[in-house]
């Protein structure tokens, strides 16, 4: 297993990050277990967490992975040391969290302390906002003009950000977090955080999370190349989009069990006929090369310049070790010239 530092936490992560958000709706205890375990076993040491999952996202799943992770650490305390554990507070707009209201500093330290309780830990690694009180150019939203940019008051927002920093500076001070991120913001709203943190000697942001895959690559070159240069680790999220590169929902496909088959129509921008052309030309791709179709975009997305760690998941052991295996799949110049060609013909196929 290769390791990177996160940003200037002084952490060491593995280039793997296990994501979590099925456990507790597509994944029981038992499973949860197990993938804790062989993570572990071949030394990835970063698991990716959230206030609201698991998912789909709903009032009656809201907390299960975190008390999944809590009740492995439950009965294993002696290996939280072995464990780096990020986790997330939710952004407004979800009514049965804090009445979906926005994140404020002291919803931050009333957020902190829930996961605490249900992580059954006494710290948290990294703590990152889930998605920023204004809207960003995430989840589907990434058309020009989908939103104006012009219509948020940008002193407002400043300082609303200035409020959460105090908020992760008290449970910063009392223990209670470690470090502190960002997912699904901008370039903007990384260097707002940044200016903040030096003007009032407040928490530093060491890292963003946002979606970055072959179907979805708007964060290069700008806002990866604020990350490096920042020093802000850059951990994409879905990289095999929503599943959609495994070629699993190919010809209307739905799978039983699988996250779309439980997922509302809403939550299914990604599924346009643009994308999957892209999919199967990826596909042949890696049927050419000795890849699966996951260990395809895998590899791909570890070998981008700028990338710290790639946020996977998986609802089967099976899947679990086919995708941690293309960490060691490193691609050909010939193959990446190849992916290269497919990323030209469909580079923003939704």
């Amino acid at each position: 297993m290769q390791y990177t530092k996160l940003g200037r936490s002084g952490l060491e992560v593995s280039r793997i990050c296990l994501g979590t958000m099925t456990w507790g709706r597509q994944n029981i205890q038992a499973e949860a277990d197990e993938q804790i375990e062989y993570a572990l076993s071949v030394g990835i040491n970063f698991f990716d967490t959230a206030e609201m999952y698991a998912v789909p996202p709903t009032a009656e799943t809201y907390g299960k992975t975190e008390t999944c992770i809590g009740n492995w650490l439950a009965r294993n305390p002696e290996r939280r040391s072995e464990m780096i554990i990020a986790t997330k507070i939710a952004g407004p707009g979800l009514s049965w969290v804090r009445n979906g209201g926005p994140i404020t500093g002291k919803a931050v330290i009333e957020a902190v302390d829930n996961s605490l309780k249900r992580l059954q830990s006494d710290y948290i690694d990294l703590y990152q906002l889930h998605w920023p009180n204004r809207t960003s150019p995430h989840f589907g939203k990434h058309a020009p003009n989908f939103f104006k940019f012009s219509d948020i008051d940008a002193a407002d927002h400043e300082a609303q950000m200035l409020d959460i920093l105090q908020g992760v500076g008290e449970c910063v001070k009392a223990g209670k977090i470690r470090h502190f991120g960002l997912s699904d913001d901008t370039t903007w709203g990384i260097n707002t955080y940044l200016k903040l943190s030096e003007k009032h000697d407040l928490p530093r942001v060491v890292s963003i999370q946002n979606e970055f895959n072959l179907l979805h690559t708007k964060d290069w070159p700008f806002l990866i190349e604020n990350c490096l240069h920042e020093d802000v680790a850059y951990l994409p999220w879905s990289p095999l989009s929503s599943g959609m590169l495994s070629g699993k929902y190919a010809n209307g496909a739905m799978p039983e069990g699988s996250r779309w088959s439980i997922s509302s129509p809403a939550s299914l921008h990604r599924n346009t006929p643009e994308a999957h052309e892209a999919i199967a030309a990826y596909a042949d791709v890696a049927k050419r090369h000795g890849y699966t179709p996951c260990q395809l975009a895998l590899a791909w997305c570890d070998q981008i310049d700028g990338v710290t760690s790639t946020i996977i998941g998986a609802t089967t052991m099976e899947q679990l070790k086919e995708d941690i295996a293309a960490f060691d799949m490193p691609l050909s110049e010939q193959v990446q010239a190849e992916v290269a060609a497919v990323l030209r013909k469909y580079p923003q196929p939704f």
